[in-house]
């Protein structure tokens, strides 16, 4: 299902539903298509679910770094939503999720993230090497899933076109950089608020030691594993990824009701 996606003031967002706001961000080569499952399930099962374009590539160089997307994520909040919302992150959308709910977690009522980044992750390096090489590009695309079919046509399109946009290229290796440099091992002891962490057993790109060592230091977390399932767990497994998370949040929720 193709959702429309909307402008209002700097955001550019999709919006479905009516209820809990749940805000699903994308990683550093995804977009707001990465979610179409996950947006139809919770749209229609009392969720108001927003995806935001993060501005990857709008920001000015000194400020093309993730704490910057992370303050863009809380104004969107504010100004979006009355009320503490569920923040679903993958890849770099989870590290900014993390980012966020360590500064702002007064914003977040729980935080999910899948195939997140924040402690140490596999990219495409320093650079786009052989970027006119489309095989090339297809393969590492490909990588990024457990079954390479899921890299369809359009998303390696997608990808090449960025990697041979030079000042999108510059901006894509600049936050893989800031990613790596923002290491949060030594922050997650920190964060209090309800974690959910739903992993790809094939994960090459975070691996599943990733995860492991972030329910091992978060205070209050949950690990689920997708098996036969790589880096996005919401775009190879969505009905899985989906119920999942949509079992976590009621369980949740009902284990505030009982305290």
């Amino acid at each position: 299902m193709r959702f429309i996606t909307k402008k209002e003031k700097k955001f550019t967002f999709i919006e479905a539903g009516e209820g809990h706001p749940l805000i699903l961000l994308h990683g550093l080569m995804g977009g707001l298509s990465n979610f179409d499952k996950t947006i139809s399930f919770f749209s229609e099962r009392g969720y108001k679910v927003f995806v935001p374009v993060l501005p990857i590539y709008d920001l000015t160089v000194l400020n093309t770094n993730l704490t910057t997307i992370a303050k863009f994520v809380g104004k969107f909040i504010e100004e979006k939503t009355t009320e503490p919302v569920t923040i679903v992150g993958n890849s770099m959308g989870g590290h900014v999720g993390l980012i966020l709910t360590l500064a702002r977690p007064d914003l977040i009522k729980h935080l999910v993230l899948t195939g997140s980044s924040g402690l140490y992750e596999r990219t495409f390096g320093d650079s786009f090497p052989r970027k006119s090489d489309k095989e090339y590009i297809k393969k590492k695309t490909e990588e990024v899933f457990y079954d390479p079919i899921v890299a369809t046509e359009e998303l390696v399109d997608e990808v090449f076109s960025v990697v041979n946009d030079r000042m999108k290229g510059i901006k894509t290796v600049m936050l893989a950089r800031s990613a790596i440099k923002h290491n949060m091992l030594k922050d997650l002891p920190r964060i209090q608020t309800p974690v959910c962490l739903i992993w790809g057993k094939q994960d090459n790109v975070t691996p599943p030691e990733v995860a492991v060592d972030m329910n091992k230091f978060l205070p209050d977390s949950d690990l689920y594993w997708i098996d036969r399932c790589g880096h996005a767990a919401m775009m190879e497994k969505p009905d899985e990824f989906n119920e999942i998370l949509y079992s976590w949040l009621q369980k949740r929720d009902n284990k505030k009701m009982e305290v």
